[in-house]
């Protein structure tokens, strides 16, 4: 802005100059030869003598054209070139002659006047002057011309000027702006870096300016966070590790216990009946704390990344119906699966998820719980399988969105006739240990079962989400590919024989996700239980049943 802004003042200011010193020259020149002319002229003067007059004028060193008009003896107008091919008096604007013979007053009534004009696309200056009420009135036409070239040739040399100004800026600036930038950059970078989890992330510190101080706050911010992360991590790995021993240590005694605790129930029919009730309660307190052991160890596995599958081709439809015959919820639970829907899965982590879902639907929602199997193109996963879900909130594990492989995946829908999930509760439904009413702690469930079944999913690569479905009732989703794509998709190892979410049965639908405040099946309730027997109808025992 600076040099254009020079440049176009500089231009205006050689112009006014150029111009001015070009006009003044000329009509001073003609000034005088005008009064010279007229002073040497009779009072009428003929044509002829006019014609002499002009052109004796105009081969003055000013090199202009003159016309000279006035009335010979016999009161004939004249008007007389010095030469008509390039000055006649139409070329004079009729402004300047109504200026020039209007008198003003004073001892010198006439006056010069002149006036830059365009004739044939050439510029020139008009000028005029009447010595006399009675005598002759004169008038100049001088060429502009050399003016003009010389302007121009000015304007292009001030252009190129102002262009290499331009480019010369442009290269301060970036060298300028690269001093300032390049740091930035550096600590974007940086920051990127440590965002991704590279806590050892530093920066040099270069110079005392405000940026040396950013990039040091940075480092020091670093740091702290670096040491803040390990200190979370040494008491998140001693608090597994704790879960671990615990599990591990409750093991060997809860075999013992639950041993002794079944061959009371089977004696319970002959005990005294003021002992019965106490003993259906250790057994039942028994099974409970077994459960519970059994989660807490399949939780350390899925910390620990020990968790493997083995997988077989199922159909999928079959499985879920399986699953359902086995826990005595056919009459509770109304099933609408494709057939032929296969895919390469854990059948007991498979079923495991189903047996959490379905029987906290159950459990929590009430009946009839409608379940849905259906396979998904990878041309409507997005729109069908998770998108479409969120009319409302959807709680899910914060992952990033599964992303259906070309061959499709597998869409299982489990929804309850519940009110649904309490807006409040839906984000925490796959918290551990999450339980929507603090104020019962103690309950059936121990807020495992639904992390487990996320967990489960995640290693088949697959995701679950929940969300309330516009008529009422809550509604989960488990979307599982063809083919694994988790970490473990491609194990195929035995389980190590420590149990797993079903806790010694078949399955663990432990609910986490509450919508009703009663606590019979059917009706909705607070919190779910560890086994498979949540059923409306009640289940058969099916211990062992991994």
């Amino acid at each position: 802005m600076a040099a254009v802004s020079v440049a176009g003042i500089a231009y205006w200011l050689n112009r006014d100059a150029v111009l001015t010193r070009a006009q003044n020259s000329a009509l001073a020149d003609f000034r005088k030869s005008l009064g010279d002319a007229l002073g040497s002229l009779p009072e009428t003067p003929s044509c002829d003598e006019l014609r002499n007059t002009a052109g004796h004028m105009a081969g003055g060193s000013q090199s202009y054209q003159v016309v000279l008009v006035g009335e010979d003896a016999d009161g004939r107008v004249c008007a007389e070139e010095s030469d008509p091919l390039l000055f006649s008096l139409e070329v004079v604007p009729a402004s300047l002659e109504r200026a020039v013979d209007e008198p003003r007053g004073g001892d010198a009534p006439y006056h010069l006047y002149w006036q830059r004009i365009a004739h044939e696309d050439d510029p020139y200056l008009v000028a005029g002057a009447r010595g006399s009420e009675s005598g002759p009135t004169g008038y100049m036409l001088a060429s502009l011309g050399p003016e003009r070239d010389d302007l121009n040739s000015l304007a292009w040399s001030l252009g190129i000027a102002t262009a290499l100004a331009l480019l010369g800026s442009v290269m301060l600036a970036q060298a300028a702006a690269t001093t300032v930038l390049r740091p930035v950059r550096r600590l974007n970078s940086a920051a990127r870096r440590l965002g991704d989890g590279e806590l050892s992330t530093r920066l040099p510190v270069r110079g005392a300016d405000e940026l040396a101080e950013l990039t040091r706050n940075f480092n020091n911010a670093a740091e702290a966070l670096e040491h803040k992360v390990a200190d979370l991590r040494s008491r998140e790995a001693s608090s597994r590790r704790f879960v671990a021993d615990m599990s591990h240590e409750l093991r060997t005694p809860m075999t013992a216990i639950t041993a002794v605790t079944e061959v009371l129930e089977e004696e319970v029919d002959n005990l005294d009946p003021m002992i019965a009730p106490a003993v259906s309660l250790v057994v039942s307190e028994t099974r409970r704390l077994n459960n519970l052991v059994e989660n807490l160890m399949e939780v350390t596995r899925f910390d620990a990344g020990t968790a493997r599958m083995v997988l077989d081709d199922v159909d999928v439809a079959d499985l879920v119906t399986a699953c359902i015959d086995a826990r005595a919820w056919l009459d509770a639970v109304e099933l609408d699966a494709d057939r032929g829907v296969i895919a390469l899965v854990d059948p007991r982590r498979l079923d495991v998820i189903l047996a959490n879902l379905i029987g906290n639907a159950l459990r929590h929602g009430g009946s009839p719980v409608r379940v849905s199997v259906h396979e998904v193109e990878p041309r409507q996963a997005g729109a069908t399988a998770l998108s479409a879900l969120a009319e409302g909130p959807v709680a899910r594990s914060g992952r990033t969105p599964v992303r259906v492989p070309p061959d499709g995946a597998v869409l299982i829908e489990v929804a309850d006739a519940g009110p649904g999930i309490p807006a409040e509760v839906l984000p925490h439904v796959f918290d551990r240990f999450y339980k929507a009413s603090a104020s019962r702690p103690r309950s059936e469930g121990s807020g495992l079962g639904l992390s487990i079944a996320l967990e489960n999913a995640h290693l088949h690569g697959g995701e679950i989400t929940a969300r309330n479905a516009p008529g009422g009732g809550a509604v989960f989703s488990l979307l599982l590919p063809h083919r694994p794509t988790g970490p473990s998709g491609s194990a195929e190892d035995s389980d190590d024989g420590d149990g797993d979410a079903g806790g010694g049965r078949s399955g663990d639908p432990d609910g986490t996700g509450p919508s009703r405040p009663a606590d019979r099946p059917g009706e909705g309730g607070t919190e779910g239980g560890d086994d498979g027997s949540g059923g409306a109808h009640g289940a058969a025992k099916t211990r062992g049943g991994r």
